[in-house]
């Protein structure tokens, strides 16, 4: 397997980040397009531009045509394409429009298309779906648009992943228009209020008429991680009803049985309780910083996350050792004194405090108990994730990994 990516050290970071054959470049570069797709059988155009602000759509329609010449001139077989759900005749919004004419404009190359459409995907990493869960998780009680009683057919992502691999050996779905969808046709109110259930959070919608898709937009933006430039065209899209209505999944893949909306919510929220959860939107933000930031405040998966990161000219072997030697009679790396007096106060509370310290200074296993944490996972060499015991309003976990660098340093 092949892959096109503009940072390489995003796909390394990755566990099977060393089983791909990686090619650095932009797909807007027909150079970069042609060394990704010389000698390629099956391509997966798994690209969007919605980031790029108010001309995205016209991006998309240059990207794809060039992708789509490319393929045709390296005599790629087929192209795998995932689109957007609506009903092609009906007012669709600028988003599902451009999703739908950048199928086309992939078929100029002469490459048999298949092309797959789906409405929100329920996992990590979908944009839409990270939108209305921060909604919930933030927001008691909300003050909706009338988009909230638009008919919509989400599905599971492990789903979605199952119709883009059977499509490989699938000759019939070539040159064809899919429309996917899980097991049940629901309401974007619906979907919010099952996650709140899921989730075991009290939630109230009160639905206005005047709250337009630019003011919904701009709402969205300052009650959650996303950008307006990103929020607008995707709520623009929510006015749509995205329903299949050609049941042609079935009949090329009827294997794949997709789950309803309810699975597919629990799924996602069983994967962050065991830690599963591997992508973000986020990840495929650009970086023009080179390298990552010191310090990363963002919020995803029902989480808010700081992430801090250091180089450190030594050898991870000797850095995963310090690491993995924190607490207990060594104390705290940064501000020791406010770690005990936190452990003080845990105790006054009722909870367990720093008195536990840890079973052995130089060596850790999942289970043992270090200071006010336990240690959750533990992968030698690589990553100590450890989960808080102290009294807090909810759950909190302290996670180190260390990476190796080229020139032999250490990304702790």
């Amino acid at each position: 397997m092949r892959v096109l990516v503009r940072d390489r050290h995003r796909i390394r970071a990755r566990p099977w980040g060393s089983r791909v054959e990686i090619v650095v470049g932009d797909a807007s570069d027909s150079d970069a397009l042609t060394s990704a797709l010389n000698g390629i059988e099956t391509a997966y155009y798994l690209i969007h531009s919605m980031s790029a602000g108010a001309g995205f759509g016209e991006l998309d329609l240059h990207i794809a045509r060039s992708f789509g010449r490319v393929a045709g001139d390296c005599q790629v077989q087929h192209i795998i394409y995932l689109g957007g759900l609506g009903d092609s005749d009906s007012d669709l919004s600028p988003h599902l429009r451009s999703r739908q004419q950048t199928a086309k404009a992939l078929q100029d190359g002469g490459v048999p298309v298949t092309e797959f459409r789906a409405a929100v995907i329920v996992g990590a990493g979908s944009i839409s779906f990270e939108m209305v869960r921060n909604l919930v998780e933030r927001l008691p009680v909300m003050i909706c648009p009338r988009w909230i009683y638009s008919k919509v057919q989400p599905i599971a992502v492990n789903d979605v992943i199952a119709y883009l691999v059977s499509a490989l050996g699938v000759a019939e779905c070539r040159g064809r228009t899919v429309e996917i969808g899980g097991g049940s046709v629901t309401t974007y109110r619906d979907l919010m209020l099952t996650y709140a259930r899921t989730r075991g959070l009290s939630r109230s919608l009160l639905p206005v008429p005047v709250l337009t898709p630019r003011l919904s937009s701009y709402w969205v933006h300052w009650v959650t991680p996303i950008h307006a430039a990103i929020t607008r065209p995707l709520v623009e899209g929510l006015r749509n009803d995205t329903v299949v209505t050609k049941n042609a999944a079935g009949v090329l893949f009827p294997e794949i049985v997709p789950r309803d909306h309810v699975a597919a919510i629990a799924g996602v929220i069983g994967d962050l309780e065991r830690g599963r959860i591997d992508t973000a939107w986020t990840d495929a933000a650009p970086t023009d910083r080179g390298g990552d930031p010191a310090v990363d405040l963002n919020s995803r998966s029902g989480l808010i996350l700081e992430t801090r990161s250091r180089r450190v000219q030594a050898p991870p072997a000797s850095v995963f050792a310090v690491v993995a030697g924190i607490g207990g009679d060594r104390g705290w790396f940064c501000a020791n004194w406010a770690w005990r007096l936190r452990g003080a106060l845990d105790r006054l509370v009722g909870g367990v405090g720093l008195r536990r310290g840890r079973r052995e200074p130089d060596r850790l296993r999942v289970g043992d108990a270090l200071d006010f944490w336990r240690v959750e996972e533990f992968v030698p060499g690589r990553k100590i994730r450890l989960r808080a015991e102290m009294k807090l309003p909810g759950r909190a976990w302290l996670e180190f990994r260390v990476r190796s660098q080229i020139d032999g340093a250490t990304q702790l």
